[in-house]
């Protein structure tokens, strides 16, 4: 389990939602594609999903990686 202050250091953007928090965070890739993480978590900072999604040198969004509750690895778009 993160504590707050960890996610906030991890991932430098996060919602407020009604049910806790949605951190992200912005990765670059080398041939212009990014991929954006995402972290779910409840009031209690404890993680309720947890995700990738791939997004190629156009912007458009080519895979999603569901890691947590459960790894279905990487499904294309």
């Amino acid at each position: 389990m993160s504590s707050k202050n960890a996610n906030e250091k991890k991932y430098k953007n996060w919602n407020d939602l009604a049910s806790g928090r949605l951190y992200w965070r912005r990765v670059e890739g080398q041939y212009g594609w990014h991929a954006v993480y995402y972290k779910e978590v409840d009031q209690n900072e404890i993680i309720i999903k947890l995700w990738q999604e791939i997004y190629n040198e156009e912007g458009i969004l080519t895979e999603v990686h569901e890691k947590y509750p459960e790894d279905k690895g990487h499904q294309k778009l």
